[in-house]
């Protein structure tokens, strides 16, 4: 019985009715000290634990938050949600986490069931453009905040890094150090990746002799960069760029492997490398990578902020925070080993 205890079970064992079992749980203040302490007795000798998710939903409240990222496999978006599920558990909250792999029709599946689940509200880091969803979720009364990604000023919250700025950042940085053949390596089909893309591109096209090709990863993973990498090595040296920006450190890391593994192309003699996000492996690479760094404790522990704000406005007033992003010179771009500068705008 001490995994089935029902509050009839505890109302008949301690002798008291259901709604005093109710009262003590909910409004101890109501009952006697003796009542009280027979009804906690009881609770513990049958092992009853309170059904709290049934007890929101009637109420139509609830304390929990729902997350849903890129890929939760991505240590940006593990550190962003680690961020998030600390604030909220200083407001009394948690946070459910759902990784919708960068496909819409997931990303949809876990917003229908936060919305059952009645979740007090949704933080999103969207694979594409959510607005009528969003719309339809504030009417609904469940307000939403985009995470990585600026939401329109009539739309919702939102928290983010300016990525174009922190493409314009990495491809400036491989240019000031002598780079004019550059690749850039990612999957513009999303926003965020699309927007360092065009930051980068900027930078090229402000320096005379400079060009940049684009190599569609096909996805954001190690496996990805490695793919790219090995097309590189095959490549003749003359034909090879002398600079690549990874849009994320996870495909830098997965470059890095195929350029370093037939030692036949040295980095940064060879080739410059430089990623993004700037997570806990970057610095810890063979060749410790250079990587523009996205404050992603801020990001997390601000959309749940800014989620509270919107449901203490009613979802009437939304705001939008931008992060600068920061650029961090390590050896992949510097040749020097043991360098670390951050350059900050």
């Amino acid at each position: 019985m001490s995994q089935t205890a029902s509050i009839k079970d505890v109302a008949n064992h301690a002798k008291v009715a259901v709604g005093t079992v109710s009262n003590v749980l909910n409004y101890p203040d109501r009952v006697s000290q003796r009542t009280k302490e027979r009804v906690l007795k009881s609770i513990a000798e049958l092992g009853f634990v309170r059904n709290d998710a049934a007890r929101q939903l009637r109420a139509g409240q609830s304390r929990t938050i729902g997350l849903i990222v890129l890929d939760v496999g991505n240590p940006f978006f593990s550190s962003l949600a680690r961020a998030a599920e600390d604030a909220a558990a200083a407001l009394g909250s948690v946070v459910l986490v759902g990784d919708s792999g960068q496909d819409a029709s997931r990303e949809a599946h876990y917003m229908d069931l936060f919305q059952e689940q009645r979740v007090q509200g949704l933080l999103l880091s969207p694979v594409g453009d959510v607005a009528d969803r969003i719309r339809t979720l504030r009417e609904r009364g469940v307000p939403t905040v985009l995470v990585d990604q600026l939401a329109a000023e009539d739309q919702c919250s939102s928290v983010s890094v300016d990525d174009e700025e922190g493409g314009y950042l990495a491809a400036r940085h491989l240019l000031d150090i002598g780079r004019r053949r550059l690749a850039f390596v990612g999957s513009p089909a999303i926003r965020q990746v699309a927007h360092r893309l065009k930051g980068a591109q900027r930078a090229v096209d402000d320096v005379e002799g400079a060009r940049m090709e684009v190599l569609d990863s096909a996805g954001q993973t190690v496996l990805a960069g490695r793919q790219v990498g090995n097309d590189l090595v095959e490549r003749d040296p003359q034909a090879r760029p002398d600079a690549v920006f990874c849009s994320n450190d996870l495909l830098a890391l997965g470059v890095m492997q195929s350029l370093t593994m037939l030692r036949t192309v040295r980095i940064p003699e060879d080739v410059a490398l430089i990623g993004y996000d700037d997570i806990d492996f970057a610095i810890s690479a063979v060749v410790p990578l250079s990587s523009i760094r996205q404050p992603t404790e801020a990001l997390g522990r601000t959309a749940v902020e800014l989620l509270a704000e919107e449901q203490d406005s009613g979802g009437t007033k939304h705001r939008a925070v931008v992060f600068a992003p920061e650029l961090v010179i390590r050896q992949s771009t510097s040749g020097t080993p043991n360098q670390v500068a951050i350059v900050r705008v």
